[in-house]
């Protein structure tokens, strides 16, 4: 199952680096994350400040 990034989003970018497969993206109002290329590896979760990504 994909990651998520929830709305305590604050569109720092600090996840978009940590994705090793370029999943992650700026949408209308925050990050979002691009289920059919994650590959569910966590990166990205670990780099949130905010804790906004999760397994969805």
């Amino acid at each position: 199952m994909a990651y998520v990034i929830s709305d305590a989003c604050i569109s720092c970018g600090s996840c978009v680096d940590g994705c090793p497969v370029g999943a992650i993206s700026q949408g209308d109002s925050q990050y979002v994350i691009d289920a059919g290329a994650c590959i569910d590896c966590g990166s990205c979760a670990g780099t949130c400040p905010m804790g906004a990504i999760a397994q969805g």
